[in-house]
């Protein structure tokens, strides 16, 4: 690290690490809680993987034979990330794989809502009962502001707290 006036210096840029994005303490509450929301969207997709796949089938957007592939492999990206982020074990690039899968979950529902297509997003849960399950427009801000909060964790430049291996 370079110091300049007493001040440590990020790797990234030659600018003091001061203010927000330099703040380890919330840099730690973003990712227990966007670690978390992963954990917790994974369980059910986890215990009910063909119920997922209906949902996976329900976008129309995929074709027939990654369905079972995809219903499959996505929950466990989703629960390995979150916990890489709540224990901080590379929490950057948990952080990186996870702002990749809501950027795709944004385009995914969005093609849906120009389409016109009803659809479960799957999210949280399964059914009509759906947990944080609302109108498209809902689904996109509520995956906007979980985009903000890995892109804030991508790019933090402060000291984290809690981390076990860091990257």
């Amino acid at each position: 690290m370079v110091y300049r006036d007493g001040l440590r210096m990020g790797t990234l840029s030659r600018h003091p690490e001061t203010g927000w994005r330099a703040n380890g303490w919330l840099d730690l509450g973003l990712r227990w809680l966007l670690g978390g929301l992963f954990v917790l969207a994974s369980a059910h997709k986890i215990m009910d993987p063909a119920a997922f796949a209906k949902i996976i089938f329900g976008y129309d957007l995929f074709p027939a034979v990654a369905i079972n592939l995809i219903a499959i492999i996505l929950p466990y990206i989703e629960l390995t990330a979150g916990l890489a982020l709540i224990t901080g074990v590379y929490p950057r690039a948990a952080a990186v794989v996870l702002s990749g899968l809501l950027m795709g979950f944004i385009l995914a529902i969005s093609i849906n809502a120009w389409r016109g297509h009803v659809f479960d997003c799957g999210c949280f849960s399964s059914g009509e009962a759906a947990l944080w399950q609302g109108t498209p427009g809902w689904m996109l801000g509520r995956n906007g502001l979980l985009l903000f909060m890995g892109w804030s964790i991508t790019t933090f430049r402060g000291q984290r707290k809690i981390v076990v291996r860091s990257g």
